[in-house]
């Protein structure tokens, strides 16, 4: 299980308030904040930003990305037009998606450093199929 991800910024400043915005409908929120360094998350601090002040652009096909868990097709739908509201780019608007194993619905974004974010969420499971 993975406990956690930084990515590297340009301006932690500008960053900061970016993922602000674009965090809040996956209820992440600010938790720590420290000179080279903020951290975001509901319980304890996940998705980190790191300031590399030299950092280039990333360019669009670096080919990672990360991808947040969201609760609902609206706070993907959220955060996505929190994201372009705030200066990031659209890397692929909400809508269905196929994963390994099943749909689900996500949205991805650059943000002001090139890094891909992704939120998705998946199907609710029918409850007759969890029984058998």
């Amino acid at each position: 299980m993975i406990d956690h991800i930084s990515v590297p910024v340009a301006d932690l400043e500008a960053s900061r308030a970016f993922y602000e915005k674009v965090l809040a409908p996956l209820g992440m929120t600010l938790l720590v904040e420290r000179e080279s360094t903020v951290g975001f998350g509901k319980r304890y601090p996940e998705f980190w930003l790191n300031a590399r002040p030299r950092l280039k652009p990333l360019p669009p096909d670096s080919g990672h990305h990360v991808g947040l868990r969201a609760r609902s097709r609206e706070a993907v739908l959220a955060f996505h037009q929190a994201a372009l509201a705030a200066g990031g780019t659209d890397a692929g608007a909400p809508g269905k998606r196929q994963a390994a194993l099943t749909d689900y619905f996500g949205a991805f974004i650059f943000d002001l450093d090139g890094n891909k974010v992704e939120a998705l969420t998946f199907p609710a499971v029918p409850a007759s199929s969890t029984s058998e």
